[in-house]
């Protein structure tokens, strides 16, 4: 097999420590030495120094955790850097050490047989990790009010069930009542709003329960927490801005997508990037997200259609967006939608909008161009022929025969 880098490195890398396969191809036949260095900055620096003396020029790693991240930060802009996934680069079974890793990852670099993952520029992954940091700390705070409603589920406390946000304007004024130790239903049911839809007595019957001093503990805790997560994803949002501002206009652009709004376009742009040349079509982009159907193919049979399991930051967004274009009047989204939603139930037809949605995304951003929707009458006037047949169809099973009669031009 032709070899394609002849001074190359494979990097075995674990949280304490690094082993390191240089492989050196000398008349026809490969040398390879093996080091070990510290995950420490010192080590890294003299991983560095090593590889530059034996004159390396391209250096292959697995993708383990976060253990990956500073190894990477240092010896980048020194050598041709490259990513592997573990899935691709596994061993043949039984020969599981770190040398022969780290071996085996320098031989499949020099052949050119690692395909590279996809890791963004330094200030993408800072956006990235700001927003993957206010996504954790959201759920965190959905997690405290879940637990406040199994508090006051517990006290036979019925507030959810007469408001629909319990952390509401009236929610927050009446659990804080409760933690003070008001506990008369009529009291309680008079901080209520009047926009509330639930009448006084439906609120008055709701919040007759036995609250002890042990639920007040917990609702006084719980919503201490929240008030401290609620103030940290502010910040989040703040530093977000900031890192945000080179980019402004890309965000804008990509909020003019159906179903697109603010919190779905930053995380796009913090995990897909702004550089689209790192993906050869839009299809890879898609695929890369893990929103088309897999290649699962044995005996000229198609096995599964199920899209692969991938990272819960990027593809959850998408779908959600999908489920709101699908709302959207008058667009191609909603028709796309309505289409597929008939045919293969709404879960595939949102993901199947998701990915049409992240296709748009690849052309603006390789573009710079803004949005431009198909309308809702794509699919009717894309193939007018087969559009007529499957109507015809449809009256036929009706009991309804029609003879077609096309319009003069």
């Amino acid at each position: 097999m032709e070899v394609l880098y002849e001074r190359c490195a494979g990097l075995d890398v674990h949280k304490q420590v690094i082993v390191a396969c240089m492989r050196v191809q000398r008349e026809g036949r490969a040398v390879h030495e093996l080091r070990r260095f510290s995950t420490m900055t010192t080590g890294l620096l003299e991983l560095s120094e090593w590889l530059s003396s034996q004159q390396c020029t391209h250096v292959a790693m697995e993708a383990t955790g976060v253990y990956w991240k500073p190894v990477w930060h240092v010896l980048e802009g020194s050598f041709e850097l490259i990513l592997a996934n573990a899935m691709h680069v596994r061993n043949v079974p039984g020969r599981k050490t770190d040398v022969n890793d780290a071996t085996w990852i320098a031989d499949l670099m020099a052949h050119g047989l690692i395909r590279g993952s996809f890791v963004p520029p330094t200030p993408v992954q800072e956006m990235r990790d700001l927003t993957r940091t206010r996504k954790q700390l959201v759920r965190e705070v959905a997690q405290h009010i879940q637990r406040i409603q199994k508090t006051l589920e517990d006290a036979n406390i019925k507030l959810d069930s007469a408001l629909s946000d319990v952390l509401g304007t009236s929610g927050r004024a009446i659990l804080e009542a409760l933690v003070a130790g008001k506990t008369n239903p009529s009291e309680l049911a008079a901080l209520a709003s009047s926009r509330v839809k639930a009448s006084p007595e439906q609120l008055r019957e709701a919040l007759r329960g036995r609250v002890t001093d042990h639920h007040r503990f917990l609702l006084k805790l719980h919503l201490g927490q929240i008030d401290a997560l609620e103030a940290a994803v502010r910040d989040v949002e703040a530093r977000m801005g900031k890192a945000l501002e080179p980019f402004r206009c890309q965000v804008e652009l990509l909020q003019t997508i159906p179903g697109v709004k603010r919190t779905v376009a930053e995380t796009i742009a913090a995990e897909v990037g702004f550089d689209m040349t790192r993906f050869p079509t839009a299809g890879h982009l898609v695929s890369w997200a893990g929103l088309c159907p897999r290649m699962d193919e044995s005996a000229g049979k198609r096995r599964s259609t199920r899209t692969r399991p991938s990272a819960q930051w990027l593809k959850p967004m998408l779908v959600q967006a999908a489920w709101a274009a699908g709302r959207k009047k008058g667009t191609y989204a909603q028709a796309q939608f309505q289409r597929l939603r008939a045919r293969r139930g709404g879960k595939k037809a949102a993901v199947a909008v998701a990915a049409s949605l992240l296709t748009a995304v690849f052309h603006m951003l390789r573009d710079g161009t803004t949005y431009q929707d198909l309308g809702p009458m794509y699919f009717d006037t894309r193939n007018k022929t087969k559009v007529t047949r499957r109507l015809l169809r449809r009256l036929e099973d009706l009991g309804v025969r029609v003879t077609p009669v096309p319009f003069a031009n």
